[in-house]
């Protein structure tokens, strides 16, 4: 079973469209409702935010779940410069994309133990390792995703379970590329070796590299093109 946060929109909708081809995918979203072609019974309203909205959905979920993967898409991004920057924004930021990844990873490593297996996989960002101004709440919370990664690896290994970080530069897709001014585009593809964008297939097959190699485990893959 696939578990897919964020999954009615950008990488997280791509992700469930793709993946609900072929296995058993159960997905999120919050804000934004799924369209009319969405397999609309397999997605439900969670606030990953709030511990108490996740326990209620795998509460609805956990009958006959086993062999899980959960794969962390959630996230928001807030563009301030620090001194500028809304106290409230900036906080919302964290307790999406970090806690509300700790929550769900919280709430199925129980199960996970129990079963003698796991996967998690959640996304970081090129932009927590390469100094952006204007996004230090994104960056933050993204960084933050390393240290809990390692943690939680040492912790589970031993269980069959592993715990990794796709670091992603710019997407064809999503909050990667649509925010970044027309004008910087092309500068930042300059910084890229071939001189392109990531396109989403290529995130399909890190996961699945992800899922299939389990000596993989507590690390961050770059999938940033080589951006410098």
């Amino acid at each position: 079973m696939i578990i897919i946060t964020g999954a009615s929109r950008n990488i997280g909708k791509y992700l469930f469209e793709k993946y609900s081809e072929k296995e058993n995918v159960i997905g999120t979203f919050f804000n934004t409702k799924p369209g009319p072609k969405t397999n609309v019974d397999k997605l439900f309203q969670v606030d990953v935010s709030d511990y108490e909205s996740v326990s209620n959905f795998f509460e609805k979920i956990k009958t006959g779940l086993s062999t899980v993967t959960l794969i962390n898409c959630a996230g928001i991004s807030y563009n301030a410069f620090a001194h500028k920057s809304d106290v409230a924004e900036w906080r919302k930021v964290i307790e999406t994309n970090l806690l509300g990844a700790y929550h769900m990873i919280r709430i199925f490593l129980p199960l996970m133990r129990e079963q003698d297996f796991g996967r998690i996989i959640n996304f970081s960002s090129v932009v927590a390792q390469k100094g952006t101004p204007g996004v230090s709440a994104y960056a933050a919370s993204k960084s933050g995703l390393w240290g809990l990664t390692k943690s939680l690896a040492q912790e589970n290994g031993s269980k069959g379970i592993t715990i990794n970080n796709i670091n992603l530069g710019y997407v064809n897709l999503g909050m990667g590329v649509e925010q970044v001014p027309e004008k910087y585009k092309q500068i930042l593809m300059e910084q890229i070796p071939s001189k392109t964008f990531c396109e989403p297939e290529d995130i399909y097959t890190t996961i699945e590299y992800l899922r299939n190699t389990p000596y993989i485990n507590g690390s961050s893959i770059d999938l940033n093109g080589g951006l410098i």
